[in-house]
């Protein structure tokens, strides 16, 4: 981070051409300033200042503590200080806009005794500082704008987005529900980090609430802009100005749609694209399909385990994370926005899987472009962005012309592969796209070649060949001779000390002090008390020092090079501005190696998973079953010291379209159902899938009920929380879509929560008919499968022993069978296949070391609960005391015969369920079970 500087006494830059102003007049200027929710930094040329509460902020932040914070002014008047360095500036940068998703004003001096805005920042929009982020963006910055419209029950949404570091806008209109689950599978679909949405001052506007709601649960951060800056009166004339194509804007189809338009005109006046003539003629303009990805809601990203999450400990812990092999940016990026856009199409899921095979099968393939090619690609959306908006020097211009050179070396190697069923595909998608733009950059490479002097990039120059003009070549002559003089110094100096040059004695051009000498620590010892040798700095890589001669050949050295600079910048400017009209070909080059980058690493990490993944077999939209065999949690079996389970998955139509799962508490429940949707997110990504085999249909949405926490401070309970998403569910889902409810009904009354648990089982099981997974602690439930032949009941295994004592061994195993060692239960286990009838919480309890105290007193309230519920059970009956227990003892015995009969048999369920009733009707209990009341009312009940 570099060392804190000090507050200095000048407010103003040191090198401001016009006097200082004093402490109370910055202090007068800064508590003038209108309240904004963005942090502001003030620039002072080599480092930064931020007050008032900004500095309270960043000295939390950044330092971890207030001690930093220093008092500007009179003790009557003071203004909270606190400074950065340049390097501390950009780390705050970084945490400040991604992590903590806020904005940043950089404030600069303008006119005399004026401070005013340089630069702006938000998470949505980081041109003004992507070069203090020296290109360290993990993701795209997409920002998004939205004007909604609600008429009864018609509700439309348009939006417009971009990406900064793309010059394009994509635009929808659409038709939504009451809760917006559209508009939120949208922003999801695009990875947007910011949203602009109509201001509402009083906060009465109940659909933009609803709306609000929506950005704030998926983590996004909203800017509130005038309705008038919605207006569509200058869209037509703003987009013929921005967009590249020669037909009139009024002609685009896109223009038709006004709610879309409406949150393009706001975007644009955020943007402040109208401001810089270089985005004229730039910008296409596309329309975004909805329909086209798998729609995600914000649950169904947390259940996933998407993206990274704030508190995860290892990269694995996300999808994310876990495919994320890429080498260079610009595929993290495209990994990042694949994930959150599964495909719908599967003519093109099939083609992402034959080409990840392909890379999967051949080894020396896959290791030679991670290894030798791709990992050598800078960030080319970036680099194009430079020259765009004028920024590049020769040094950008020279890594262009290094990429251009490095295409051959990827054509050569897939035109080195030799089985022919990978050959055609990888020609089509990579192959002949890559050799069209060899061919368009081959006007760049020859440029290049001509005008830069490639020798001198060995000592990290940038500069026009001397050759080009007599008076470069004079003054190149001369630093030649300078450089001489410097290597023969240098010689010199290491005899006189008897260190070994190059070795211990090193000759550097440092980016502070020029050129000067280094020794190593240990021999910095020798020009101790030696007046001719002058020390610089210690640092930990040795001790720089110079001497007079040496002094005296750096300043003609400078005084030469400015000279060459000035005398070639002229040049500069006509190579830079040629390579900048390559920039279309460099942006088309970034996407083919992009989807390449990806490729490779779904391929890389398929291999490598401690079980190879395999290709799944997809089903078109509405066909097919989903079938997994020895299915895995891809995430979960990464993780250190597990061994994970394998279980099969059989998602069929009619049959076993709705799954409910019980059983105990940490039994793999939760996994179970989870890593189900990540495998089915993972095949229509393109990706192969963590299973022995798989075959899976196209879903168009996964919608998720996996818990909720409370959130008070927006008055929203954990009960509220849970209805909210469960609605979702069963307004958005179709026939097509996969539900996973991960518990539901517990926030509230057990009779409540059993209740809605069934109607909203039911509902999704006659109304929706979709694939849908419940994991549940309601075993009651499990009866739905009386009723819809659709209906399977499954369970995790748990070995139970002395009931007692509460032993149990959790087996993580999903089974459908009846369970064995839950014989104290049997008529209920046996009545329906594959229900648990335990939770064992208290054995969880157990298991994390709860008091002994309390342990007991849980087993005792339990133990009471089921004899209050007993008693109720006997008021429903009708029956007197003297019945009841007339009526259990031959209920006892009847049951203790069949358990004989029936136990170790190797019966199936259903002949179990014969046996019982063979025996009810045997003439030795037939008459005697007739005429008593309790067993008639148990029967009924």
């Amino acid at each position: 981070m570099g060392s804190r500087p000090e507050l200095k006494a000048c407010i103003l830059p040191t090198w401001a051409p016009f006097p200082v102003e004093d402490e109370n007049a910055f202090i007068s200027f800064f508590n003038g300033l209108p309240e904004t929710d963005a942090i502001r930094l003030f620039d002072r040329n080599d480092y930064y200042t931020v007050h008032g509460q900004d500095a309270i902020y960043v000295a939390q932040t950044i330092y971890k503590t207030t001690s930093v914070i220093r008092q500007l002014g009179s003790s009557r008047n003071p203004l909270e200080s606190c400074t950065l360095s340049v390097t501390a500036y950009r780390n705050f940068l970084r945490e400040c806009l991604f992590q903590n998703r806020k904005r940043v004003e950089i404030w600069g001096a303008k006119l005399r005794n004026k401070w005013g805005i340089t630069k702006q920042a938000s998470p949505g929009n980081l041109q003004d500082v992507e070069d203090d982020l020296a290109g360290q963006i993990d993701s795209s910055p997409m920002i998004l704008a939205v004007r909604i419209s609600v008429k009864g029950e018609e509700r439309n949404v348009g939006v417009c987005f971009a990406d900064a570091s793309v010059r394009e806008l994509g635009v929808s209109e659409f038709a939504d529900n009451d809760l917006y689950s559209n508009f939120e599978s949208l922003i999801i679909q695009l990875g947007v980090k910011e949203c602009v949405v109509q201001s509402d001052e009083k906060n009465k506007d109940y659909e933009l609430g609803k709306l609000r709601g929506i950005i704030e649960r998926c983590g996004i951060v909203m800017t509130f802009r005038k309705a008038s800056e919605f207006s569509i009166k200058d869209i037509e004339q703003d987009l013929s100005r921005l967009l590249t194509s020669e037909v009139a804007a009024g002609i685009l189809p896109q223009v038709e749609n006004k709610f879309a338009m409406a949150a393009a005109s706001a975007l644009i006046r955020y943007l402040q694209l109208m401001n810089d003539n270089l985005n004229f003629g730039q910008y296409r303009l596309y329309q975004h399909d909805l329909a086209q990805y798998m729609k995600l809601d914000a649950s169904a990203v947390k259940a996933l385990n998407l993206m990274p999450g704030p508190r995860d400990g290892s990269k694995n812990m996300s999808l994310y994370g876990l495919l994320n092999k890429c080498k260079t940016a610009i595929g993290t990026r495209l990994l990042g926005q694949w994930l959150k856009q599964p495909l719908m199409s599967l003519e093109e899921i099939e083609k992402r899987q034959v080409l990840v095979e392909a890379f999967v099968e051949d080894t020396e393939l896959r290791q030679t472009m991670q290894e030798e090619h791709l990992k050598s690609i800078p960030d080319l959306y970036r680099l194009s962005k430079r020259f765009q908006k004028g920024f590049a020097n020769l040094e950008d211009v020279v890594r262009a012309y290094q990429v251009a050179i490095r295409i051959p070396g990827f054509i050569s190697t897939f035109e080195g592969v030799m089985d022919e069923t990978y050959r055609d595909p990888l020609d089509l998608q990579y192959t002949t796209k890559l050799q069209e733009i060899c061919g368009n950059l081959e006007k760049l490479q020859e440029l290049v070649e001509t005008t830069v002097d490639l020798d001198a990039l060995d000592n990290h120059e940038f500069i026009i060949k001397p050759e080009f003009s007599d008076d470069l070549k004079l003054v190149r002559d001369k630093l030649d001779k300078l450089k001489r003089a410097m290597d023969t110094e240098h010689r010199r100096v290491g005899s006189d000390l008897g260190q070994e040059v190059d070795k211990k004695l090193f000759m550097e051009n440092h980016k502070t002090y020029g050129w000067c000498f280094r020794l190593t620590r240990a021999e910095a010892g020798s020009i101790r008390n030696q007046k001719e040798y002058r020390e610089i700095s210690t640092m930990k890589n040795g001790v720089f020092f110079t001497t007079t001669a040496m002094q005296d050949l750096k300043r003609d050295f400078d005084k030469s090079t400015h000279i060459y600079n000035k005398t070639q910048s002229g040049l500069v400017d006509e190579v830079v501005t040629v390579a900048s009209s390559y920039c279309p070909v460099l942006e088309e080059l970034a996407a083919v190696l992009a989807h390449l980058d990806v490729i490779v690493s779904f391929a890389h990490v398929s291999v490598h998973a401690p079980s190879p993944y395999v290709k799944p077999k997809m089903h078109a939209r509405g066909e097919g079953s989903t079938i997994l065999k020895e299915a895995r949690h891809p995430c979960m079996e990464m993780q250190d010291d597990i061994q994970f389970i394998t279980n099969d998955v059989s998602l069929c139509r009619g049959s076993s379209e709705f799954l409910i799962i019980t059983g105990p508490n940490m039994g793999g429940k939760s996994t179970y159902i989870r890593q189900i949707g990540v495998i089915a997110l993972m095949a229509q990504v393109g990706c192969f899938v963590p299973c022995s085999e798989a075959e899976l249909t196209i879903f168009d949405c996964i919608l998720a009920r996996v818990g909720a926490s409370d959130s008070q401070m927006k008055g929203v309970s954990t009960f509220m929380a849970e209805m909210l998403e469960t609605s979702t569910i069963l307004k958005s889902a179709t026939s097509e879509s996969l539900i996973i409810i991960d518990e539901l009904g517990r926030g509230t009354s057990t009779y409540d929560g059993f209740g809605l648990a069934w109607a909203i089982s039911e509902h999704i099981v006659k109304e929706i008919r979709c694939f849908a997974m419940f994991a549940t602690h309601f075993h009651e439930l499990t009866a739905l499968v009386d009723e819809y032949p659709s209906v399977k009941n499954l369970h995790v295994v748990a070995h139970v022993g002395d009931k007692d004592a509460r032993e149990v061994t959790l087996l993580y195993k999903v089974d459908e069978d009846t369970p064995r060692g839950q014989s104290t239960e049997i008529l209920t286990v046996c009545v329906t296949i594959g229900v648990c009838d335990q939770s064992f919480g208290i054995h969880v309890a157990e298991l994390v070391r709860f008091p002994q105290k309390v342990i007991n007193m849980a087993k005792r309230k339990a133990d009471e609960l089921e004899d209050f519920t007993g008693k109720h059970e006997r008021k429903a009956t009708n029956c007197t005391k003297e019945q009841i227990a007339e009526g259990s003892t031959l209920l006892k015995e009847v049951l203790v015969e069949w358990k004989n009969r029936v136990e170790n048999s190797g019966m199936t369920p259903a002949e179990m369920r014969g046996e019982l009733i063979k025996l009810i009707q045997a003439p030795e209990y037939k008459e005697a079970l007739e005429n008593d009341p309790f067993f008639q009312s148990v029967k009924t009940l």
